[in-house]
């Protein structure tokens, strides 16, 4: 993948700072510009056409909500994350909801913030573990009425994508599930797209919500 353009919103100057140096050091990405509100987002996005949007939510004039829900109308070759403080529900499916890819909260290294922002940018979901936990669960909780039992596997998992599809369901990044298996990132990787493939899923967040469905986690 050639190098991807980012675009950091937040309004908090320092933190908005130390995201636009700590993206510029990784040759894997470039920062094409920053802003301190939704509005500005909005106005920057349109002139730099950045891949990546890293998206405060909680911002004055226009909220990073109400802003990605502009951007994804306006631009729809953009990607959103979210990355913020919290993750109320409340947040967390408002954003998913206006079309965020992923959530992340500030806490994250910046390991994982680099590896989220690639993910995003080749159109896979990204979430924070405890944001993973939140939407499966709200979707098991969706309703009670029965459902027919979803059809088992044509091409069941192996014990290895089993124990794969469990850490990718707990939102765990490939670089994190190849060091807890003891295995190369680039196996975790083919493993990864064995499991969506099987799976029938387009991302991670769908192959975990079937995963459970099949009673596989």
């Amino acid at each position: 993948m050639s190098v991807v353009r980012v675009l950091v919103v937040d309004d908090q100057a320092l933190f908005r700072e130390a995201l636009v140096t700590l993206l510029g050091a990784r040759p894997e990405v470039e920062v094409v510009g920053e802003a301190g509100d939704g509005q500005q987002a909005l106005e920057r996005a349109a002139a730099r056409q950045p891949d990546v949007v890293l998206m405060d939510l909680h911002m004055p004039v226009l909220d990073g909500i109400a802003a990605t829900r502009r951007l994804r109308v306006e631009q729809p070759g953009v990607r959103v994350l979210a990355l913020t403080t919290f993750d109320d529900d409340e947040d967390v499916f408002a954003a998913l909801r206006a079309g965020a890819l992923g959530y992340l909260l500030k806490d994250v290294s910046s390991d994982r913030l680099v590896e989220a922002v690639l993910s995003a940018a080749r159109g896979e979901s990204v979430l924070q573990p405890s944001v993973a936990a939140k939407v499966v669960a709200r979707f098991a909780q969706l309703d009670d009425a029965p459902r027919p039992r979803p059809q088992p596997l044509v091409v069941p998992l192996s014990d290895r994508e089993l124990d794969v599809l469990r850490l990718l369901a707990d939102g765990r990044s490939n670089r994190e599930i190849a060091t807890a298996l003891f295995l190369a990132e680039g196996t975790v990787k083919n493993h990864v797209t064995n499991v969506l493939g099987k799976l029938g899923a387009r991302d991670r967040t769908q192959a975990a919500l079937r995963a459970r469905a099949l009673d596989l986690l």
